[in-house]
């Protein structure tokens, strides 16, 4: 328990308050959203007696309430859920030196990862688009069984496809005793398929090829929903913009 009387750092008293994590305090400060008995604080380590009031600018109180979705261009080598050996879970590749978008959006915080969980898979062998959401009525609408949310692959191949092959990725395939639903897939050059699937069974798209004589020698999500991975590069983050809709 603190002493009233003892001065301590800003960031600690904003914690033992439970405004926010000590991090997060940090982050409000040197933006100039904390404001001690009315007072704009912006000197990290200020040290202030636990009995002072203190305020938030509505910025940090929107920065702390919401619920944010990023986008992340996942990796080959990079899982979508919990680590695995020596392979870093995509969770774990969120900070602030890898946000793309950070002069025009909100710049990372350690908030962003409370309850930050993936929305569907991307194999550790595949890259493209993850979305890793705090907002469970997205993740909903993205894994839920019923889910109609399309999402676009790239598909590299080596062997050869006969148009019977074609017919049967299209629609024709059951995996672990389910028949797939439909799916569009169509050749993009010679050597790349192009498939867009409404459903996300393990390993879906490389078990499907291999039943038709194919074996996948490279694969990128390149959208989900309307949503598209764009220019955002291998390794790197942004956040779902308010605009934007799956």
């Amino acid at each position: 328990m603190m002493d009233p009387f003892e001065p301590q750092r800003l960031s600690k008293v904003m914690a033992a308050k439970g405004v926010c994590s000590r991090r997060e305090a940090d982050f409000l400060i040197e933006n100039g959203w904390v404001r001690v008995n009315g007072q704009v604080v912006k000197e990290l380590g200020t040290k202030v007696l636990p009995t002072v009031k203190i305020d938030l600018d509505a910025r940090a109180k929107n920065v702390l309430g919401k619920q944010v979705t990023i986008l992340y261009h996942k990796p080959i080598g990079v899982v979508s859920g919990q680590p695995e050996g020596k392979y870093k879970a995509a969770m774990e590749c969120i900070g602030a030196d890898n946000q793309w978008d950070r002069k025009t959006a909100t710049p990372f915080q350690p908030g962003m990862l409370k309850g930050l969980a993936p929305a569907g898979r991307l194999d550790i062998d595949s890259t493209g688009l993850l979305v890793l959401t705090q907002d469970g009525r997205i993740a909903k609408q993205l894994i839920d069984a019923n889910s109609t949310v399309d999402k676009e692959y790239l598909v590299r191949v080596e062997g050869e496809l006969s148009d019977r092959g074609l017919a049967m990725l299209r629609h024709g395939i059951s995996l672990d005793g389910h028949e797939l639903k439909p799916a569009s897939v169509s050749w993009q050059n010679e050597n790349q398929l192009r498939f867009v699937l409404v459903e996300g069974r393990k390993r879906q798209i490389r078990r499907m090829c291999e039943i038709v004589g194919l074996k996948v020698v490279g694969l990128k999500r390149v959208r989900i929903g309307r949503v598209m991975l764009g220019e955002l590069p291998v390794g790197q983050w942004r956040l779902l913009s308010p605009e934007e809709r799956f």
